[in-house]
């Protein structure tokens, strides 16, 4: 039998012979980690049972790194799966993917899963991980699949097969008497599967159709290890805790309500002040940005949105059509095409550009019931949005200032870990989902690359997430729990300008189409709020608190005082309120620290005499007693500044 050279990362290349597995590698040469549970060869994930043919470079992963963790997820769902069909046997599997650090199962059950028996699944998960089952794969043809899956009655995974094409060859993996359709890769037994837990279950609709049946889904994660296992529970008891659907019922900012419809929330006062700050600071970095602000209407022909592309590729999210004397008119999905309006509106020479403008327009969108989820997911949307059109020499410096004007809302709201996530175009995409011009497309993301490494802004890079009309930065955040989340977007337009024929005359007297960046820093409204009541807990800095200052007299006696204090602290543009019930003090200061509320001012007989407040501040045991003055001057100084705390 004839050698092959292998390179294995960590090692020098070696001879081995043709057929061998990374598996038999593995155990043969010292110095491997035993924890190792998958290998790319070549770049490739790979099963570690799977035979090398001719000289390729290997690296062996353990379930710490991304992909390596991915795999164990997704392999601790069939391992769920398989126990399920062990206790209830009629069950009919679907799907189960990987997700950030969880997988899911769908099943098709005859009646929902209860907490025993989520319970008695993950006892019969443990029992097959200590039966050590080797986890193996084949190949078979469509009609060997078919076959297969038909004899055990899995119609789910025979629909999957007869969706694929006819000359495809599948892969099925077998852990014991189980076997599913899969592409892989997975571990290589079952008993490097040890911690893991049974998450949550909830109804889903197969494939994500609500006309589909309704299939129960089950969560769940996996680590390496106890220790990593342990700490994501807590933070995902800490998540709980600040789940903003929560807070956000418990400080009074928004509601959803059947009458209204689903996804489309109602904003509370307290609510609205959130929104009322968010809006002045964009204004407020827009306007020292040279940015012109614009109102558009809600609903438009849908010639506009034709034009532009929107129907052909958005229909699917966008509600449908009224009937205004004969023609459709749409509920604005995005404000885009509104804005090419307005710059299309009067001649532009190249001394008008960069020509940038900005709005905070509610947009509507058709999210599926099953897909909605409190301020993350709506179908009501005000959108931080704003176009830049440009000369394409311009284009570098006006993309990374957008990018910079992220890093300035990051430090305001004390985000410290972020990702800048490069999405390029698919190439087998174009013509459907994204538009057909390689050649913008090729140097269009290679202007944003450049731009991007120019500026030394760090990124990944993301196939097949750009948008239809150019590649964009979608922006990821990290909460003060390690949470993840999508929180703005910075996009190129290199097409829509040119069908709607934009525009402007060069220094040579050519009429030129100039470039667009749309960019969404602070995204939505509902999602970046959704994302702070998270990431602060509902303990908002003074300066974005919807309650910043209650004013707690000791007794009935000195209202008067307390009310006076109000009435001086409102005059300078304060949220202040005052709390005269007849209750004890001490019951008013834990019903302020209930609400939230960053600073109680106590007012009695001591302050009075004095002409003076004595504040306590939420996080702070000390208090102490200063006159009025000196109290609105160090808190206005600390609004103005935007402190993350004080």
């Amino acid at each position: 039998m004839s050698n092959i050279s292998i390179k294995i990362k960590g090692f020098d290349s070696q001879e081995f012979p043709k057929g061998i597995t990374p598996l038999q590698i593995m155990n043969d040469i010292k110095g491997v980690p035993k924890d190792t549970i998958i290998c790319k060869v070549d770049g490739q994930l790979t099963d570690l049972s799977s035979n090398l043919n001719k000289n390729c470079e290997l690296q062996f992963m353990d379930a710490k790194s991304k992909d390596g963790h991915s795999v164990l997820l997704h392999s601790t769902a069939h391992l769920m799966a398989q126990a399920v069909k062990r206790l209830f046997p009629k069950t009919k599997v679907t799907i189960g993917p990987f997700l950030e650090n969880r997988f899911y199962y769908d099943f098709d059950v005859n009646s929902p899963f209860t907490e025993d028996d989520l319970l008695e699944i993950e006892n019969e998960m443990m029992k097959i991980s200590e039966e050590n089952l080797e986890i193996s794969h084949q190949e078979k043809s469509r009609n060997e699949a078919l076959a297969f899956f038909e004899k055990i009655d899995e119609s789910y995974k025979v629909e999957i097969i007869n969706d694929l094409d006819k000359d495809e060859t599948l892969k099925v993996y077998s852990q014991g008497e189980f076997t599913d359709l899969c592409r892989g890769p997975h571990v290589h037994s079952t008993g490097q599967i040890k911690h893991f837990k049974i998450l949550s279950s909830s109804a889903a609709y197969w494939r994500g159709d609500e006309k589909n049946q309704t299939l129960q889904r089950v969560y769940g994660t996996s680590f390496q290890n106890s220790k990593d296992l342990k700490k994501y529970l807590q933070m995902l008891e800490e998540q709980k805790k600040r789940d903003h659907r929560k807070i956000g019922k418990e400080l009074d900012l928004f509601f959803f309500d059947d009458e209204v419809g689903p996804g489309l929330p109602l904003w509370t006062p307290s609510g609205t002040v959130l929104i009322d700050e968010l809006e002045a600071l964009a204004k407020e970095k827009e306007t020292a940005n040279g940015y012109l602000r614009v109102r558009t209407p809600h609903l438009t022909k849908g010639d506009l949105f034709s034009k532009s592309g929107h129907l052909d590729h958005y229909m699917s999210s966008m509600f449908s059509p009224m009937d205004v004397d004969g023609i459709d008119y749409y509920m604005k999905p995005m404000n885009c095409p509104y804005h090419h309006k307005i710059f299309a509106n009067t001649p532009k020479s190249y001394r008008d550009l960069p020509y940038r403008i900005s709005e905070y327009g509610t947009c509507y969108r058709y999210e599926k019931s099953g897909e909605l989820f409190g301020l993350m997911r709506v179908r009501s949307m005000q959108m931080n949005d704003g176009h830049i059109y440009c000369t394409a020499e311009q284009f570098k410096e006006e993309f990374i200032n957008v990018c910079n004007l992220y890093m300035e809302y990051f430090k305001i709201f004390g985000i410290e870990k972020y990702e800048m996530r490069l999405s390029l175009h698919d190439p087998e995409g174009l013509g459907d989902k994204f538009i057909d011009n390689p050649t913008l497309w090729k140097k269009t993301e290679e202007d944003v690359r450049n731009a991007l490494k120019g500026a030394n802004l760090k990124f990944v890079e993301s196939v097949g997430d750009a948008a239809f009309y150019g590649p964009k930065i979608d922006v990821q955040v990290w909460s003060s729990i390690g949470r993840e989340f999508t929180l703005a977007t910075n996009q190129v337009d290199f097409a829509i300008p040119e069908r709607f024929d934009l525009t402007y005359t060069d220094k040579d007297g050519s009429a030129k189409t100039p470039l667009c960046i749309h960019r969404a820093p602070l995204g939505t409204h509902e999602r970046f709020i959704g994302f702070l009541i998270e990431h602060f807990g509902g303990n908002f800095p003074l300066w974005l608190a919807p309650k910043q200052i209650t004013i707690l007299p000791v007794s009935d006696k000195f209202n008067d005082y307390a009310q006076q204090i109000t009435t001086d602290l409102r005059t300078m543009g304060l949220r202040v309120s005052l709390d005269n019930r007849s209750e004890k003090i001490g019951s008013k200061i834990r019903d302020a620290e209930m609400q939230k509320i960053n600073i109680m001012v106590i007012v009695g007989e001591k302050e009075v005499e004095n002409k003076t407040v004595t504040v306590r501040r939420r996080f702070i045991k000390e208090q102490k007693e200063m006159s009025l003055n000196d109290f609105s001057n160090e808190i206005l100084t600390e609004i103005k500044e935007r402190r993350v705390s004080n």
